[in-house]
């Protein structure tokens, strides 16, 4: 029963959506059915939980369409995670977007939930892939299903954002992702997850340096330099989208596939011996520190959110290319506090413009007494970015750290020194200006967003909080992962 209850897992948000479509002209009811359909996700992971904890083997092959290239679900402790991280902000964030696209009065809200539910079923496929065939499929089925939420304006911006989002995503994996698959298979004759890694005396030295660039170029979703003007192009899209985008499913999905990746098909012993990370260092290092440059100059909220996020994903592909205990322990935490502090700064993004009509971080001054639960929240979520204590944020970096030093590469332990201080740099003025600086517009009442709204923040912004000093259950699943 276990085993197929993963296929559950994909159908159940499928269910939630075609629901969904049949009660659009009852919004009541929709949004119900969108809440409802998440908890029973959330619900079947966490049953499912215990046996991936114990070490029992869950999968179940759905199909094989070419021969040794079954379409299979598997649980483990990584997609544990990521599948735990998803589900539960996708119920968070549907309680976020039914105060947002009522505020904000936007248009085809009946089609935003239906593509909302799924690109969450996408999401649980690459979460429970059991093989690179099976992430292949359904990481390009979530960029195919989120290109809807993405265009969802329906405006020329919002058209022009969506060519680039989907002609970067989609090539990147057919140029790279793709030809390394295929290469995969050709080595080894199989493309399955496996613990130690399947091309441990398949491939050795330029081979495995050259595969593991095309992965990591090939997996555009984690926004690596060059191939990350996708992400602030897609910020046209409803702050929800944006949420959607950089939390609960396509980032992460890019960042768990290369660490994925790194675990089970490489092996961090075979990464680590190779002596392939020189250059990808580099990489990750100017994608981490430009971005950040990038972000500080942005006056537009969201956009400077956008190349922040651009930043935090290359700590996790970091994480993978060190190749250390502590480095993929690092990377993994990170996938899921950076989760949790980045989706509360969108929602306070969005919040702000619902509320206040302001888009510009140049109009926010003395917005902190109007909306003092918004940009409270966004401190919070600001200080966790930054990776300082008493905030969640700080458990990746410091693991990070300590596996850079493990690596012999102390050097990067000052980039993530600089890349801190810039995060501090454009992030913390906003609040503090926004509670200490005379007001933009003194002589116009705001109050804050639709209860709603307020009620995912405060979660999410307290989750910020409780994962700092209650961080047991994910070094729970990062000890069961075979680094």
């Amino acid at each position: 029963m276990a085993d197929s209850a993963l296929a559950l897992i994909i159908l159940t948000p499928l269910a939630g959506a075609l629901l969904v479509m049949l009660a659009g002209r009852w919004p009541n009811l929709r949004e119900a059915v969108s809440i409802g359909t998440g908890l029973l996700l959330v619900a079947q992971i966490i049953s499912i939980a215990p046996s991936v904890l114990d070490g029992s083997a869950l999968r179940q092959v759905i199909a094989t369409p070419v021969p040794q290239l079954p379409l299979a679900f598997e649980f483990e402790p990584l997609g544990l995670l990521f599948g735990l991280i998803a589900s539960s902000l996708w119920v968070i964030t549907t309680i976020y977007a039914i105060g947002y696209m009522r505020g904000h009065n936007e248009s085809n809200q009946t089609r935003f939930f239906v593509f909302f539910a799924v690109a969450i079923s996408a999401t649980m496929g690459v979460a429970l892939a059991a093989n690179l065939f099976t992430l292949f499929v359904f990481y390009e089925l979530l960029t195919l299903s989120t290109y809807p939420l993405v265009t969802h304006a329906g405006t020329v911006e919002a058209r022009q954002g969506g060519r680039v989002y989907i002609g970067i995503l989609i090539g990147t994996s057919m140029a790279f992702l793709l030809p390394a698959i295929i290469a995969t298979w050709y080595l080894t004759g199989s493309t399955d997850f496996q613990v130690g890694g399947i091309l441990s005396g398949k491939a050795s030295g330029p081979v495995v340096g050259i595969l593991f660039a095309l992965f990591v170029f090939g997996i555009g979703k984690a926004a690596l330099m060059p191939f990350h003007r996708w992400l602030p192009a897609a910020m046209v899209a409803p702050t929800p989208v944006s949420a959607l985008l950089h939390a609960v499913a396509v980032v992460k999905a890019g960042v768990f596939a290369i660490l994925k990746i790194s675990v089970y098909i490489f092996g961090i012993d075979l990464l680590a011996q190779n002596g392939i990370t020189d250059l990808l260092l580099w990489i990750v290092s100017i994608t981490i520190i430009g971005a950040s440059v990038i972000a500080l100059n942005q006056d537009n909220l969201k956009r400077r959110l956008a190349y922040s996020t651009i930043s935090q994903l290359s700590y996790v592909v970091l994480g993978a290319v060190l190749a250390s205990t502590a480095s993929v322990t690092g990377a993994t935490l990170h996938i899921a506090t950076h989760a949790v502090g980045k989706i509360t700064l969108f929602f306070c993004a969005g919040a702000i413009l619902v509320a206040a009509h302001k888009t510009r971080v140049s109009e926010l001054d003395g917005l902190g007494r109007q909306m003092p639960i918004t940009m409270g929240a966004f401190f919070i979520a600001s200080v966790s970015i930054a990776g300082l204590p008493p905030m969640a944020g700080m458990w990746g970096k410091w693991y990070l750290s300590l596996g850079a030093l493990d690596a012999g590469y102390a050097v990067i332990v000052g980039v993530l020194m600089v890349s801190t201080l810039l995060n501090i740099a454009y992030l913390l003025p906003i609040p503090i200006r926004a509670f200490f600086a005379d007001s933009a517009t003194p002589n116009v009442e705001i109050k804050e967003a639709p209860l709603p709204c307020l009620i995912a923040i405060t979660i999410t912004a307290a989750l910020c909080v409780v994962l700092f000093f209650f961080p047991e259950p994910l070094h729970t699943l990062t000890g069961l992962l075979p680094i």
